[in-house]
């Protein structure tokens, strides 16, 4: 029994590792485009935290590596902390490189912006309009190589749907990684429009690290194919904004992160997608004020407990 003892010790305290309270809920903007950090209203709102999603080979293209160029500078000089989400080729969606030449392409990457260090392996991994939808044990194989590549970086394991196939692709991927991820990134649209719990619960059930709600939010239009059918509009997109934090968020204190999708509204031909917090004429929707008042009381509770701190009387609370 003395023998075992220590290793009963360690069991137990990786255990902790993942049993114990999480740190507070941080919210960020998942878009890509770099107009937000423009917007006095972002700069407003305090946000730290912001997503992009690029194609695997970005920087093998000009006219990509110009945008990011733009957009990382954007962020970096607004203060905000990115999180790069890797993706299909936007030059040939259907491709996927070998592990090697994924990992050549990120360490391209961390030699041009060799302060980002937040990573997400695979954006919507398990879509089938993604080339790794029956591909999880490449997509481990790419996350093994960034995690041995960039210790002190940050790796989510993939991004997924909350789509049928969300857990079997989940527990495929975590067989082929060889280890436990400590992070994962969930696009929970399906229960946030629907007011349901049921995806991402089975998401919380399968895995064991922190999840990230990295792309989600009320969605105002869509205009591409879809199956999954919800209301779509300004006021409903307000009521699953608040669906998001008021149920969803709470469901586990492994729940970290949400990035809500998108700031303001894409008005490039063939747009398809709208779950913008501003609107085309530049005027906030709803879903703005739902995370207003998050955002209002999150700065509520820090300005309270450093107020505890240092021995002083906490503010009162913001009015709703």
């Amino acid at each position: 029994m003395r023998a075992r003892f220590p290793l009963l010790v360690a069991v137990f305290c990786a255990t902790l590792a993942f049993a114990a309270p999480a740190r507070a809920l941080t919210v960020g903007i998942a878009d890509n485009k770099a107009d937000m950090f423009f917007d006095p209203r972002f700069a407003a709102s305090g946000i730290g935290q912001a997503r992009i999603s690029i194609g695997w080979d970005a920087l093998s293209s000009p006219w990509q590596a110009e945008q990011l160029d733009q957009w990382l500078t954007a962020a970096h000089d607004a203060g905000v902390k990115p999180l790069v989400s890797f993706g299909h080729s936007r030059t040939d969606r259907r491709s996927l490189p070998t592990p090697e030449r994924f990992l050549f392409e990120f360490r391209r990457f961390r030699a041009r912006y060799p302060w980002v260090k937040e990573f997400a392996t695979w954006n919507e991994a398990n879509h089938c309009g993604e080339p790794t939808c029956h591909r999880p044990e490449l997509v481990a194989a790419y996350y093994r190589k960034l995690r041995r590549d960039c210790p002190d970086c940050r790796i989510l394991a993939a991004e997924v749907l909350d789509m049928p196939n969300m857990v079997s692709w989940v527990r495929s991927f975590r067989r082929h990684a060889h280890q436990e991820p400590r992070y994962w990134g969930l696009h929970n649209y399906i229960d946030a429009n629907r007011a349901r719990t049921t995806g991402t619960r089975r998401m919380l059930h399968a895995v064991k690290g922190q999840v990230w709600f990295t792309e989600t939010g009320g969605i105002v239009r869509r205009a591409n194919p879809h199956k999954v059918t919800f209301p779509e509009s300004a006021n409903h997109a307000a009521t699953a904004t608040n669906f998001l934090f008021r149920r969803l968020v709470p469901l586990s204190r492994r729940v970290t992160r949400v990035y809500i999708y998108h700031w303001n509204v894409d008005v490039a031909p063939g747009t398809t997608w709208d779950s913008a917090l501003i609107g085309p004429t530049g005027r906030t929707r709803p879903a703005f004020r739902v995370v207003a008042r998050v955002l209002n009381r999150q700065a509520a509770r820090r300005a309270a407990r450093a107020a505890r701190r240092a021995g002083q009387q906490p503010p009162p609370p913001p009015a709703a």
